[in-house]
């Protein structure tokens, strides 16, 4: 049984880590993808829940880190944009592709900080969300061809894949079509990124794995009490499960890769200035035409 000096003293230091963790200097992290995604929590104190809107990076030689974690709301454009312009105030390097939901607010934030990243639409989502539009019989065959689609060896085979799919299943599935066709260039965006690489960008399920760890702790604190004790236990959770994460050990081949690819995107020449972003002259442009 810990004494209430020992927990003062341990909240003390965790707290103190957090705030070396919120205000470390990024520039010497040289980020490839980025993986955002949010956890939800109750509050006793205000009686609703409140959001932990976390970010990973995965750096050029495979090292995973977490690089911030902070409250909001909801992922509402102008929430996720504040976390944004904090990481480009680190020195965050520009991410060559960046994983999310299909949170409005949050593409919209994505679209206006990173222009140039190719926004990657998370498939455990998408997944989640046909299946709900198909009838469980008939769901195995239907995910067997948006699999097919989704690993297709280029965007323009996965493209002719797709037209198949709505072309046989547009009458009988009109809902689940429309959400296979919602947000489609985001949804292969992974394919752009080497073979090997394309498990790890395309979905969040690095930090729903990361989440998982955290709601082991909180399922036995029902309620926490106010914004400042979750974000210290989502925290404490979450660093020491990123101290924990394995090297993915990319080798100097997928390196130039990943270096080429940032190379055709012009990440480099076009960084975003930490300050209120301004809309980008050219539209974003598609994966194909920085392929």
């Amino acid at each position: 049984m810990l004494s209430k000096r020992t927990v003062s003293e341990l909240t003390d230091t965790l707290t103190q880590e957090y705030e070396a963790f919120r205000t470390q200097d990024l520039r010497g992290d040289d980020v490839a993808y980025l993986l955002i995604d949010a956890v939800y929590e109750p509050l006793r104190r205000w009686g609703s829940k409140t959001g932990v809107l976390c970010v990973w990076a995965i750096c050029g030689d495979g090292r995973k880190v977490l690089l911030s974690l902070s409250t909001a709301n909801s992922e509402s454009q102008e929430s996720c944009l504040e976390v944004m312009r904090d990481l480009l105030k680190r020195g965050l390097q520009t991410p060559v592709t960046i994983t999310t939901d299909g949170a409005v607010g949050l593409t919209k934030a994505i679209d206006a900080i990173w222009p140039r990243s190719l926004r990657i639409r998370c498939w455990f989502h998408k997944m989640q969300n046909l299946q709900q539009k198909v009838p469980p019989q008939a769901w195995p065959e239907f995910k067997a061809l948006v699999v097919d689609r989704r690993d297709a060896p280029t965007v323009a085979e996965a493209e002719r894949r797709q037209q198949a799919i709505v072309a046989e299943y547009h009458l009988d599935f009109p809902e689940a079509c429309r959400c296979l066709l919602d947000d489609a260039t985001a949804s292969l965006n992974h394919l752009f990124v080497p073979p090997r690489h394309q498990p790890y960008v395309r979905t969040s399920n690095l930090a729903e794995r990361a989440f998982e760890e955290e709601r082991r702790r909180t399922k036995v604190i029902p309620h926490l009490w106010d914004e400042g004790g979750l974000v210290k236990l989502v925290f404490a959770v979450l660093i020491r499960v990123s101290e924990r994460w394995g090297k993915k050990g990319f080798s100097e081949f997928e390196q130039q890769q990943i270096r080429s690819l940032r190379r055709k995107l012009e990440l480099d020449e076009h960084q975003v200035s930490s300050s209120d972003p301004k809309p980008d002259p050219h539209p974003r442009r598609s994966a194909a035409s920085a392929a």
